[in-house]
Order: structure tokens, then C-alpha cells, then sequence
């Protein structure tokens, strides 16, 4: 893949200054109990899951993080998932199955900090089926280079308590994860995700891709653990809680 020159600079400054960086969430996401799930048509048992039942995808979840004595699982970046099989994640371009972020899945009202210093850039409420339910972007700037962090399943809450162009010190608290019934229907989790230009976005951005534009779209959106620094995501196992070994 070859990425803009935007990008590459994004990519070297979060690596140069990765000091900076605080945590998005209160958990230890480098704990080695902690769940990196599976959502590809490699895991069987997803395969008999309905992705739009919060109740059976929850228990798969949430089973398998209990079961690890973990407080937290771990959705993967650049998946081409299963998951999203559904008619919701199809448009014109066809079926949109590739992550373009990661997933912290934890408790709802898990509280969602700033990693860096920024300001709100827009505020949303995706209500859609599927969708992210309450969204904030954060703008951020690292010494030349403009990049968006964007934060989705969010509580309602969050939003009654923000406003675009509110600044944002390092570590401050803004948002707390929702629950499915707010969230898109889906079991609680934060879907954290890069984006290097918002093209007129506000308040909401693709999520997923389809396998057609995935470079395209993966260009503009780097990965997120540049940010979260989960140390197991950066080689290609996994780990012995790697779901796809379950």
C-alpha cells in the first residue's frame, strides 16, 4: 500500500512523540488477559452469530473476556469482517466489511479520555441501525500535520456536555461508552479510529470500507494502535487469548 505524504508524516510524528500520548480508555489494553478478538470468516464460531443481535454477539464477547479473567477485548484494525454481512454495510460500492478502526469492547459508562491535546471538531448522533450511535471527533496538531481521532458508541450523555471548538487537555475525560440501546444497537464498545482529513465529514466518517476502496480509505485513516500502543496488535499473532485459536 502506498500512503500520501500526509500520512507517512502522521505515522512518523505519532512514533517520534508517543511520549505525548495518553490513554482513550482506564484499562491496561497491554494486560495480557486482555481478548484480541476474531471477526473474520476464519473463526467459525462468529460465523453463527447475527450481528445485529446485541444479545448473542454480547454474550460472545463478553463470555470471552470473562473467561480470560479480563476486564476488556480488543476488535482489530484493517479486518475484513464477517461481522458486517448485514444489507446495512452495502451501498453502491457494495459490501463494506473492512475496519477501519479499532474496538475497545468493556463496560457501558467505561469513561473515554483525550489522548492528546485538541479541541472538539464535531459532535454527532448517528442513530441508524447498525450505526455509531453518539459520535465525537477531536481535532488534534502535532507540530505541522492536522489530524481527527473519532470516537463512536458513545453515551448520549457525552453529548449534552460538549460543543464544537471546546479544547481538550491530554487525559481529560469527554465521553463515556454506551449502551446498545443508544449506541447503534451494538454491544458496549468504542470504535477509536485516525482520520488524516475530514473531506467535509462532520460528526460522523465511515467506519468500515468495502474491499474495493480499502487502500483508498486506509490512506486516510492510519492505524489507530499508532495511538494505543497495544504491543500484541504490533506483531501478526496475537497472543494465547487470540479468539481465532478458541
Amino acid at each position: 500500500m502506498s500512503k500520501t505524504a500526509g500520512a507517512k508524516r502522521l505515522e512518523v510524528l505519532l512514533t517520534e512523540y508517543s511520549f505525548l500520548i495518553g490513554p482513550v480508555v482506564t484499562h491496561d489494553l497491554n494486560d495480557p488477559r486482555t481478548v484480541i478478538f476474531d471477526f473474520t470468516d476464519a473463526n467459525p464460531a462468529v460465523r453463527e452469530i447475527d450481528p445485529l443481535n446485541p444479545g448473542a454477539l454480547g454474550r460472545y464477547i463478553f463470555g470471552a473476556i470473562k473467561a480470560a479473567g479480563a476486564a476488556v477485548g480488543i476488535g482489530r484494525y484493517n479486518e475484513d469482517r464477517i461481522l458486517y454481512r448485514s444489507g446495512l454495510f452495502r451501498d453502491a460500492g457494495g459490501a463494506r466489511t473492512v475496519h477501519l478502526g479499532i474496538d475497545i469492547w468493556t463496560a457501558a459508562q467505561t469513561p473515554v479520555f483525550a489522548p492528546l491535546q485538541g479541541r472538539v471538531h464535531s459532535l454527532g448522533d448517528n442513530q441508524g441501525e447498525g450505526d455509531y450511535g453518539p459520535t465525537v471527533i477531536l481535532e488534534h496538531q502535532l507540530d505541522d500535520v492536522r489530524f481527527y481521532t473519532l470516537y463512536g458508541h458513545l453515551a448520549r450523555s457525552t453529548l449534552k456536555s460538549l460543543a464544537e471548538g471546546v479544547p481538550l487537555r491530554r487525559s481529560q475525560k469527554f465521553a463515556a461508552i454506551g449502551d446498545a440501546g443508544e449506541n447503534g444497537g451494538w454491544p458496549p464498545h468504542l470504535h477509536f479510529q485516525i482520520i488524516t482529513e475530514m473531506a467535509g465529514w462532520r460528526g460522523d466518517f465511515p467506519g468500515v470500507a468495502s474491499a474495493d476502496d480499502r487502500w483508498r480509505f486506509l490512506e486516510r485513516c492510519p492505524d489507530p494502535n499508532l495511538i494505543l500502543g497495544i504491543e500484541r496488535l504490533k506483531t501478526s499473532g496475537g497472543g494465547s487469548n487470540h479468539e481465532d485459536t478458541k
